[in-house]
């Protein structure tokens, strides 16, 4: 086997040095730091980045930190290896360099960043998703949005995701993978506020201006009549806001096209020659709105 001698083996690492796979947005020589992206399996390589140590040491924590410690030949190619994919650490760089940011649509790109920028402590790009995740498309996802308001203490932004959640069945079995990424105090606070929904709206329709659902005498003729179609009615609405918290189906279609709310609107006293309606439905159509709208629409923070 042939030998090589120190001109060769420095030429060949100065072709490997050129042979890095730069980003195109990150390649200027002028910046002295080198950092690498984890390999991409596909193409079975790394992606470089080129960035000034004085952006990387202005807006992270993490290498501001890094370069106070002594380089010795931990670094012997002079490059960092970092963790996260080419994709994440792009956005990242971008962010930190003051570079237009694409459009971000999804969650998928958004958790792995989120990662990489509390990882690396740089809270200027932290603000920058704050803004992000209030933007369509990603206000559709109200679950994501508020784990991630939750982690990093965004309480006006977990407010707003706690009243959108109130469109759905918290033990819906498709929703159960967005509530395990919560913590407990989370988790809590959500069940709280769909629960605080529910039983206030029960209490609600227990109390006056409603009628009891007993047995009561009719003002008209002094009969008996039995209030059974407003029992029927009122459980088939706590029914609806186990599965519904936000109560909308209930005013929009329910009070309208139940049978449980037809057999109220058509409910009457039975006693021969009396015949008077035993529910007064535009009357009971607004309370009912007015209580559903009084209820809690956000966790507490």
């Amino acid at each position: 086997m042939m030998e090589l001698d120190g001109s060769q083996s420095t030429a060949l690492v100065e072709v490997n040095r050129e042979e890095r796979n730069y980003h195109p947005l990150f390649s200027s020589p002028d910046a002295e730091v080198v950092l690498a992206a984890k390999n991409d399996f596909v193409a079975k390589a790394s992606v470089y980045f080129r960035l000034h140590s004085h952006n990387l040491k202005t807006a992270s924590g993490f290498f501001r930190e890094m370069f106070l410690l002594p380089q010795n030949s931990q670094l012997d190619d002079g490059v960092f290896y970092l963790e996260e994919d080419a994709s994440t650490l792009e956005l990242l760089f971008r962010m930190i360099s003051g570079l237009p940011i694409p459009q971000i649509d999804s969650y998928d790109t958004i958790d792995p960043l989120l990662d990489a920028i509390e990882k690396y402590d740089t809270p200027g790009p932290l603000s920058v998703v704050r803004l992000l995740v209030m933007t369509p498309p990603l206000l559709g996802q109200p679950f994501r949005l508020y784990a991630i308001a939750c982690r990093f203490g965004w309480d006006t932004e977990a407010q707003y995701a706690s009243t959108q959640t109130l469109s759905y069945d918290l033990y819906d079995k498709e929703i159960r993978k967005y509530l395990s990424r919560l913590s407990s105090a989370a988790l809590l606070r959500l069940f709280d506020l769909h629960r605080l929904r529910r039983e206030g709206l029960r209490q609600r329709l227990n109390d006056p201006p409603f009628v009891s659902g007993g047995l009561a005498t009719c003002n008209n003729c002094n009969a008996v009549i039995d209030y059974h179609t407003w029992r029927e009615l009122k459980y088939k609405i706590i029914l609806e806001m186990d599965v519904r918290p936000l109560g909308d189906t209930i005013l929009e279609q329910g009070l309208s096209g139940w049978p449980e709310a037809l057999s109220c609107w058509q409910a009457k006293c039975v006693q021969t020659g009396c015949s008077r309606a035993l529910y007064d439905k535009v009357e009971t159509l607004r309370v009912i709105r007015e209580c559903i709208e009084t209820l809690p629409r956000s966790i507490t923070t």
